[in-house]
């Protein structure tokens, strides 16, 4: 479903079902004495946990930051260097550094002139822009060249490397794959150079992709035209309110020195966590990520966004017309993913709207039959920072979609007056530790949440406080977050009507 695509961490762990697994039973009780932790001289974070059961790791590398740091004017930056990520190095990727560079510098320099063109909008001199593009089209060539294409990812397909892949949320960037154990050398040296020596390579080309993407994936789509219109409306002036894909102004006018700056910026060694879960040992891992990671210089961490939105004063509504079917969705602003309150709004949209045992399914769907489809999820469009609560519904052919928010605020109403039973409470904890359990089955799952816990608290060890946090809810902590978050006031509202021709 649409909703969840910029949920990165979901994304990520999707990608890990594909991958290398343990055979072991799990046995959360063990796992926290297994890992191991250094930090290096300039700043870079790794851990380590030892998982002998099969010859083999996964490694992830976990950028803290995302979207939300994305400079004025540079919305989908973040995005860009997910496409970046595998382009090569000074030494990977090219058949002559040298006269690559010094193309791409001419390429940067006949780009900025058609920016500068375009950027006069009506005042354009049209001829000088069909002169200066023939010579930007023709610079970009003359660069590519020299490029091998994919040889990064060939010489991780050649060395028994699967899994290669990036993810891009609002709040961070994650690069993962997974080796034989005996190639960790390899990873380091080919993963430190990425951060060291990387060279954005086909830049221009890759936006033209991003330009494509962001056609599919948001204009093209009904659901995402829907959240994006309800997180724009939500948000005023935190920066989770402009979409990861970025606008397509922006996109169209990215230039390199701008990419570069930002990563200058923010992937640096002290923003960064090194994760890897497998047959290593850590002693041995310290001392290649001394030999490869330590050369990369320190930078000082980037300061994390001090935009605060401010309260919301009463409902917002948006009224979409559009060709495609009815939809609605609602959202209600809630506090950071590490805010105490967090596990009871969690258990709260799993009640409410989560699944084919939740409030809003057997009401709407099997009861009423007003709906095909509704759910409810919280964080989006991340949870760094206070997000959101997201309701949606899908209705049924000639349903009424002013029945379906009136049924979806009963719904909610029930939940602000009843506490739930002792049995619904138990159901909800026992898919909470379950989804938590299932996600650290693997060795590329448990890297991802290592890094996730370190970045997200400064600690990895609040990962093996998760099971405490989910154990200690009570009904009634979840009736006080359904009466704190969840009024009118601090509602936004999209509906999406069929629009006649």
């Amino acid at each position: 479903m649409g909703k969840n695509r910029f949920r990165v961490l979901l994304v990520i762990l999707a990608l890990s079902a594909a991958m290398v697994s343990s055979s072991s039973a799990f046995d959360f009780t063990k796992i926290e004495k297994q890992v191991s932790e250094k930090t290096l001289d300039n700043g870079l974070k790794i851990i380590v946990l030892e998982r002998h059961d099969v010859p083999v790791a996964s490694f992830i590398t976990f950028a803290n930051v995302g979207g939300v740091d994305e400079p004025k004017g540079y919305s989908g930056l973040a995005h860009m260097f997910e496409h970046m990520a595998f382009k090569g190095t000074k030494t990977i990727g090219t058949k002559d550094i040298n006269t690559e560079l010094k193309l791409i510098a001419v390429e940067d320099s006949v780009y900025m002139l058609l920016r500068s063109e375009r950027l006069k909008g009506n005042l354009a001199d049209s001829a000088k822009l069909v002169a200066v593009e023939q010579a930007y089209d023709k610079a970009r060539n003359d660069s590519y060249e020299y490029i091998i294409p994919n040889e990064y990812s060939q010489i991780v397909k050649r060395e028994g490397g699967v899994g290669l892949n990036a993810g891009t949320g609002k709040d961070q960037t994650v690069y993962l794959s997974s080796y034989p154990s005996n190639k960790a050398e390899l990873w380091m040296a080919m993963e430190s150079d990425r951060f060291s020596d990387p060279v954005f390579r086909e830049m221009y080309k890759e936006r033209d992709v991003i330009m494509e993407e962001r056609r599919e994936s948001l204009e093209a789509s009904p659901f995402g035209r829907l959240l994006d219109e309800l997180v724009s409306a939500a948000y005023k002036a935190h920066p989770y309110g402009i979409p990861l894909i970025g606008h397509a102004s922006d996109i169209r006018n990215f230039t390199r020195e701008e990419a570069i700056a930002f990563f200058k910026t923010y992937y640096v060694p002290s923003n960064m966590v090194v994760s890897i879960a497998g047959d290593v040992n850590p002693d041995d891992i310290f001392k290649l990520a001394d030999k490869y990671f330590s050369k990369i210089p320190y930078s000082p961490k980037p300061e994390p966004v001090t935009i605060i939105e401010p309260p919301q004063k009463g409902e917002r509504r948006v009224l979409l017309k559009d060709p495609a079917q009815p939809l609605f969705a609602a959202a209600y602003h809630i506090p950071e993913g590490t805010n105490p309150d967090w596990p009871a709004i969690e258990a709260l949209a799993d009640y409410y709207g989560g699944g084919r045992t939740s409030l809003l399914y057997k009401k709407l769907v099997k009861e009423k039959k007003i709906a095909a489809e509704v759910g409810s999820w919280p964080g989006y469009p991340a949870n760094k920072y206070p997000s959101l609560f997201v309701i949606y519904a899908v209705p049924t052919p000639g349903s009424s979609l002013e029945e379906i928010e009136q049924d979806i605020y009963t719904e909610l109403d029930k939940i602000k007056n009843e506490p739930i039973s002792p049995e619904d409470l138990n159901k909800i904890k026992a898919r909470a530790k379950m989804n938590f359990i299932n996600g650290l089955r693997d060795n590329i799952g448990m890297a991802i949440q290592l890094a996730a816990y370190q970045t997200t608290y400064g600690n990895w060890h609040q990962m093996f406080k998760e099971l405490d946090k989910i154990n200690a809810l009570t009904a009634d902590d979840i009736k006080a977050v359904a009466n704190k978050y969840f009024s009118e006031d601090n509602r936004t509202v999209v509906v999406m009507e069929t629009e006649k021709n």
